[in-house]
């Protein structure tokens, strides 16, 4: 038995926060990460300072918005298997959705680690928000049939959605706003149906630790955040959790991306 650690990270710019990134590999020792808000065309993804870094690497992108990436060690995982760069049966060409097969190298055990960077939404009954919902319905109809080939599966990424009040520093002044509004929320329901379980929550009840903070008004400083960033896992890896954190140092740096890693530890 060994253990493996997991993360997810909205890098908001990877242009900007590439040294930041490295640093933090570095440090964190994590074993595989979902990153989010890459924001580079893949002609401009800086692969090779991943790959001299150790890790293996799988994104898609665009220009000034979305795009996701998949980094896992070399020497822990074989090579990443059955790729995919976008959600199947959701015509889109928003770059939101990584997924592959990592098998260890030393035990041989495989996981489906996914990422997603779900919408925004904007405001609840906008276009946007629409889109939001619909995204997630077709993300929790691709990982129902996955879960029947896949059952030890990990879903990370920046969710947008605040699962519960103890999610948000000031629930009754943000009451159906954007992020925490019911259909949101059971949206995130849906998917904890499937067999899924918040692994942050499968460790810890604390309220107030939270993965974002507004850059304005002393956000961080002052922790009024949410926690909107997660790694789910399913039914077959529950009782392996043996830790979950948020790490929240890389929020301190200069230039910092407006979310920290979530980080998840599981022994296989």
């Amino acid at each position: 038995m060994s253990n493996i650690t997991l993360a997810s990270w909205n890098v908001n710019s990877l242009k900007v926060r590439l040294p930041q990134l490295l640093d933090w590999l570095k440090t964190s020792g994590v074993d595989a990460v979902v990153l989010q808000e890459t924001k580079l065309t893949d002609d401009l993804f800086p692969a090779e300072s991943i790959r001299e870094a150790g890790y293996d690497v799988v994104f898609t992108g665009q220009k000034t918005y979305n795009g996701v990436a998949l980094l896992s060690k070399r020497d822990v995982f074989l090579p990443p298997e059955d790729v995919l760069l976008g959600l199947p049966d959701f015509p889109d060409d928003h770059k939101r959705f990584v997924a592959a097969t990592l098998v260890t190298r030393r035990e041989e055990k495989a996981i489906r680690f996914i990422g997603g960077y779900f919408p925004n939404g904007m405001t609840p009954g906008s276009w946007k928000y629409l889109y939001k919902l619909d995204w997630i319905a077709a993300l929790t109809r691709h990982l129902k049939d996955t879960l029947t080939q896949c059952p030890d599966l990990v879903l990370g990424g920046d969710f947008n959605i605040a699962p519960e009040n103890a999610d948000v520093w000031n629930p009754a002044e943000r009451k159906d706003d954007i992020l925490v509004s019911a259909p949101e929320r059971a949206a995130f329901r849906e998917l904890l149906k499937l067999g899924l379980s918040d692994s942050f929550r499968l460790v810890s009840q604390e309220s107030a630790r939270y993965s974002w903070w507004d850059y304005r008004m002393k956000g961080f400083e002052n922790n009024h955040g949410l926690r909107i960033d997660h790694l789910l896992v399913s039914e077959a890896l529950k009782e392996r959790v043996k830790a979950a954190d948020i790490d929240t140092g890389p929020r301190g740096n200069l230039q910092p991306s407006d979310h920290a890693p979530a980080t998840v530890t599981l022994e296989l």
